[in-house]
């Protein structure tokens, strides 16, 4: 397995995560629901800390890259992480309009923000480490 297939799979992972919330939601199962976006908070959490600690320096050391790519995923990361404390909110209050709302926001940020990354850094990721491949990807995991 690639580095890029990995990840990517790590993104439909945590795609499905908050489709099973929202769909628990529509249902008005909320203690269901919380657990359900909890999972995808923490596993989309866990793939940011898998780029930001690990992927992303072992690029920007290669490369020598540190203003580009791998510095706007980090401010889309950001937004993503202020979004979820308004979705933390939401889901607390039992909010379903809300909770519909802010996870169309933060569907269509990680869907935009996921295919910078499939179609340019992982490419470019992959491109620079394809020596050490297997080694990163069990580390990746692992994590």
């Amino acid at each position: 397995m690639t580095i890029k297939d990995f990840m990517t799979h790590k993104h439909r992972e945590c795609d499905h995560l908050l489709a099973e919330a929202e769909e628990v939601v529509e249902k008005g199962d909320f203690d269901s629901a919380l657990e359900k976006y909890l999972a995808f908070k923490n596993e989309t959490l866990k793939h940011f800390d898998m780029e930001e600690e690990y992927l992303f320096p072992l690029f920007e050391q290669k490369t020598g890259m540190t203003q580009g790519p791998t510095q706007v995923m980090r401010m889309e990361h950001a937004q993503a992480k202020s979004l979820f404390e308004k979705m933390d909110e939401a889901y607390n209050a039992k909010d379903k309009d809300r909770i519909f709302g802010l996870g169309e926001s933060m569907n269509i940020l990680l869907q935009q923000h996921n295919a910078k990354e499939e179609q340019m850094l992982y490419t470019m990721i992959q491109q620079h480490l394809i020596s050490e491949n297997d080694e990163i990807v069990e580390k990746l995991q692992n994590w």
